[in-house]
């Protein structure tokens, strides 16, 4: 069979959530199934690290997707008459968008629908656009994939799609992730926050990954503890906006603060393993890779009690109200005060986190598109 897959956020020292189901999936989809050609077609020139495998035949389909006009003509006008032209079996979307004109027979991986609940954290241009066509994906797609059951309940409910045209294909996790002795933590911690404890967030500074709650509540916890705890945070500052600078500027404890932007998988690895607590309180997600990242460095998770969290944490994390800073706040001092529940919290954290598998992620995966291959 020939399977055309969209490889756009397979980008070189770029890869971000559905950067990292993209190249966990398809490396080891390509490499388990040599009996098939993958057609992986990128928006720009792309990195040979990224060709797993002689069966891989990589084309670069200009012009780069940057932005909603560029991603009409992609997807709409450049795709279509390249899928016609390989004459692909199926077309794979790890990042949800779809052609509506092809015929080609199509599975869109929609990881969760946040611009649907949250527009207005988005740029209007980019939630408008995922607002008119991702609907249209959804009923266009012969199967959809998504990363949670909490997921798909909600596209399936959202969308008034037939939960029985959409599949789970849980997140994993890489195998860097590890705890690390007390020598090294304490290496780390001289290295990034001056020896002291720290609480730690990974993730882009996007809306809503509550970065605004989050530091007014370590500013709270400061304030009432006279902790000498740290918060790092750590990801790229690209949705740094004048909402998150007016909540920084506000709050007392700044020199406690830690921006590190991005970091390397071996140095997040380090970060994980060396903190207090992972305190990681979004008020959407469709999975949380990060949950389970931290799991496996034993490190204890302070997370949300809604959307897809409760569903990844299990009963290895405290669950607090993301909209509620004092919740958030008590959860740090529970952590900071209470080290016979850290040490709990870190063995049920490794425990759980034994249950996700990148593994497993492709062969859920690969399941949806035998299904589709067989049907059409």
């Amino acid at each position: 069979m020939r399977i055309a897959v969209n490889t756009r956020l397979l980008l070189k020292d770029k890869l971000e959530g559905i950067g990292w189901y993209t190249y966990e999936t398809l490396s080891r989809i390509v490499k388990t199934h040599p009996e098939h050609e993958f057609f992986f077609i990128f928006d720009r020139p792309y990195s040979k690290e990224f060709i797993f495998e002689q069966n891989v035949t990589p084309i670069v389909l200009g012009p780069p997707t940057r932005h909603p006009l560029l991603w009409y003509i992609w997807f709409e006008l450049r795709l279509p008459n390249l899928l016609k032209k390989l004459k692909a079996d199926l077309f794979l979307s790890p990042d949800g968008f779809l052609s509506l004109t092809t015929k080609t027979p199509s599975i869109a991986v929609i990881h969760d629908i946040n611009f649907e609940h949250y527009p207005k954290d988005l740029k209007f241009t980019h939630s408008t656009f995922y607002r008119f066509f991702f609907r249209k994906y959804a009923f266009k797609a012969n199967r959809i994939v998504t990363v949670s059951e909490y997921s798909k309940e909600d596209i399936s409910k959202f969308y008034s799609v037939n939960k029985d045209t959409i599949d789970v294909s849980l997140n994993g996790v890489n195998p860097v992730f590890h705890p690390i002795g007390l020598t090294e933590q304490i290496q780390t911690r001289k290295q990034y926050s001056k020896g002291k404890d720290y609480f730690l967030f990974v993730g882009a500074l996007h809306p809503r990954k509550n970065i605004k709650r989050l530091l007014l509540a370590f500013d709270s916890f400061k304030s009432e503890t006279k902790s000498s705890n740290k918060l790092l945070i750590v990801g790229a500052k690209m949705w740094w906006n004048d909402e998150l600078k007016i909540a920084f500027e506000s709050i007392k404890h700044k020199e406690d603060v830690v921006f590190t932007g991005r970091k390397s998988l071996q140095e997040l690895q380090l970060l994980y393993a060396s903190a207090q607590a992972f305190c990681f309180v979004p008020y959407f997600e469709g999975f949380g890779i990060p949950i389970v990242e931290a799991m496996k460095c034993a490190c204890p998770v302070i997370t949300s009690n809604c959307t897809a969290m409760p569903e990844v944490a299990g009963e290895a994390a405290l669950l607090v109200d993301p909209f509620n800073v004092e919740a958030i706040k008590n959860a740090m001092i529970t952590i900071e005060k209470d080290p016979v529940l850290r040490a709990e919290l870190s063995e049920k954290g490794l425990i759980h986190a034994q249950k996700f598998s990148w593994n497993s992620t492709a062969n859920a995966l690969w399941g949806s598109i035998e299904k589709v291959l067989q049907e059409c």
